[in-house]
């Protein structure tokens, strides 16, 4: 070992001290100095001769205490894959491993990976990990789970810097490692998974080991799984991952059951300080998504948990999911609340359970994602798994339920989704074993209040209600044709059919008022065409009436004059529907008034 500052002679005297010092003796100048060496002959080429050095009987001493700080430079070579020194540098870090005193061998692997270059990452933690793995089952005592825990920590922690592959293409071509790291990754924690599932060390030690382990999982479900998108029918590598996670969970005592659906007993509590949170709440989150979308680990989960009870734990996590903004935790709260409410009978769910958070929080979340999610496919997926949870309301449930969306969703189409699944109750009442007073009767007549009604009266923007409007004409269209099964009381009867004809009153004006607006608007822009034609045509006689040109309206829209033309003329023939299905209701409502009861 020889640097250009230091000549051989110098260089053997160092060496003669060190091994002939005690190593309470040294000094912290000696470590550098050691480290200093041994990178210059890396710089320099003589790994054969370093790692000749490093193997010699005589200086095992000095090895045994010093070696630690030459992992540093010889993984920094090995990451960078330096064909000339290589081999001389993997024997000469397997020497380390099995030659150094753990813990400082630990701490110098774990100061190497606390700020690794983001374009080395991947290649770093593939090459600290197996070493890293050895140094660790060398330990014993308390400090074991602490290592264990920094080691997990710190490497997850790079690789959770990195992009999660979102596509199976992307997820096989794995261009930054993740997918690899993630395996290395669950590889260093398994033999202690292992251990701990055993059980047959110090108590109070693996109580600690579980806990960090506990927290690897944790860790792991938030990244990368709650952000991959996953598919049981292709084992791809992060869905390798996710099993690894959803098994070690049962095998440190923590299985997926008692994580999901119990608070922790007080003697757990310090294992589960760590379980607090939103972030905490999202690790959960995902593994229920695991366990009951992609059924990693339900061969285990235990078979006494009712549907019900299932849905309501599974809830909170959906609010949870639904809660956020990113489509990966969008879709698999979708999929889980669908899968949730699967196996739950239909009509089985009773109105008390509205009452619950949980029942209120999700499907307020979902109707959110129905109205306010930018992405199309989104909103289809939510729409089936929101008719999915009316079907599986009883029949007070789903009037509430329905009452509740009208007062509080402020959006059309919502309500329109809302009117039309009363219909489908009505007539579903109507049939023989089927009725019920919730939606037929004087029962009824709360929810026609609701639908039967316009926000603003006369002056509400019709087209912007109009499929909430056309779907309340239909109900009110079925209600008349159906009108003797409704007569249980004439009282109700008459109520509702002031309702009806308050509402068509309002809704009539309301048309004379849209259509004034909007005439006014197409003559308007029909004229404001004309001039542009006109100007266009003297603007072509001459260049100075080019630059009197003016546009009318240009300030208050961005669509060319030809959307608007098209947006006006669709709205006039929307309220000339509007005003023959009101005609219509009125017909049948004078020709039920003919006939005799």
């Amino acid at each position: 070992m020889e640097t250009p500052m230091t000549n051989e002679d110098q260089v053997k005297d160092i060496i003669h001290r060190w091994r002939n010092t005690p190593e309470d003796n040294l000094k912290p100048e000696d470590y550098e100095q050691f480290k200093s060496l041994g990178s210059a002959s890396l710089t320099q080429g003589d790994g054969a001769q370093l790692l000749e050095f490093l193997q010699e009987e005589k200086n095992q001493g000095m090895v045994r205490s010093m070696g630690c700080v030459l992992m540093a430079p010889l993984l920094t070579r090995v990451v960078k894959k330096e064909e000339e020194s290589l081999d001389h540098c993997q024997a000469a870090i397997t020497h380390l491993t099995t030659t150094c005193r753990p813990n400082p061998l630990v701490h110098s692997l774990l100061e190497l990976i606390e700020d690794i270059d983001p374009g080395a990452i991947s290649d770093t933690v593939l090459a600290v990990i197996p070493h890293l793995q050895t140094v660790l089952l060398q330990l014993d005592g308390d400090r074991k789970a602490a290592s264990v825990g920094s080691a997990l920590s710190g490497l997850h922690g790079q690789l959770a810097r990195l992009p999660v592959p979102y596509t199976r293409p992307q997820e096989e071509a794995d261009e930054h490692g993740l997918c690899r790291g993630y395996g290395a990754l669950a590889a260093l924690a398994r033999p202690f998974v292992e251990e701990v599932k055993g059980g047959n060390g110090d108590r109070h030690e693996e109580a600690e080991l579980r806990t960090e382990l506990l927290k690897f999982c944790m860790r792991s479900l938030r990244e990368p799984l709650l952000e991959a998108e996953l598919n049981r029918d292709s084992k791809s590598p992060l869905w390798l991952f996710a099993t690894e996670i959803m098994r070690s969970l049962p095998a440190i005592q923590e299985p997926p059951s008692e994580l999901l659906f119990f608070s922790p007993p007080k003697t757990k509590k310090k294992r589960s300080a760590q379980l607090d949170g939103a972030e905490a709440e999202e690790a959960r989150a995902c593994a229920a998504y695991l366990l009951h979308v992609q059924l990693i680990g339900i061969d285990s989960f235990p078979a006494v948990f009712s549907p019900l009870f299932v849905l309501q734990r599974n809830l909170d996590y959906v609010g949870q999911l639904l809660s956020s903004k990113k489509e990966s935790h969008l879709l698999k709260g979708l999929a889980l609340f669908a899968k949730s409410l699967e196996r739950v009978p239909d009509h089985s769910l009773a109105v008390g359970l509205l009452e619950l958070k949980s029942f209120y929080s999700a499907p307020r979340n979902l109707r959110e994602v129905l109205t306010d999610c930018p992405m199309q496919h989104l909103r289809q997926s939510g729409l089936q798994v929101f008719q999915l949870f009316i079907d599986k309301l009883d029949a007070e449930a789903k009037h509430k339920f329905f009452r509740c969306m009208l007062k509080t969703s402020n959006h059309a189409g919502v309500e329109s989704y809302i009117i039309k699944n009363i219909r489908n109750q009505v007539e579903f009442s109507m049939k023989p074993g089927n009725a019920d007073k919730s939606f037929l009767g004087a029962e009824l007549l709360p929810l026609m209040g609701l639908v039967l009604c316009l926000p603003q009266g006369a002056e509400t923007d019709l087209l912007t209600s109009m499929d909430r409007i056309m779907e309340s004409l239909n109900l009110l269209r079925y209600l008349l044709l159906r009108e003797a099964d409704l007569r249980s009381t004439t009282d109700v009867w008459e109520e509702l059919s002031g309702i009806k004809d308050e509402y068509l009153t309002v809704l009539r004006v309301g048309l004379g008022i849209s259509r004034g607006c909007y005439s006014s608007e197409l003559k308007a822009l029909r004229e404001d065409r004309k001039l542009k034609a006109r100007e266009a045509r003297e603007a072509s006689r001459s260049s100075r009436l080019l630059k009197s040109i003016t546009v009318r309206h240009e300030e208050g829209s961005n669509m060319s004059p030809e959307a608007q033309h098209q947006v006006l003329q669709s709205a006039l023939v929307t309220f000339d529907l509007m005003e023959s299905l009101i005609f219509r209701i009125e017909e049948i409502a004078e020709e039920k008034l003919k006939i005799p009861n």
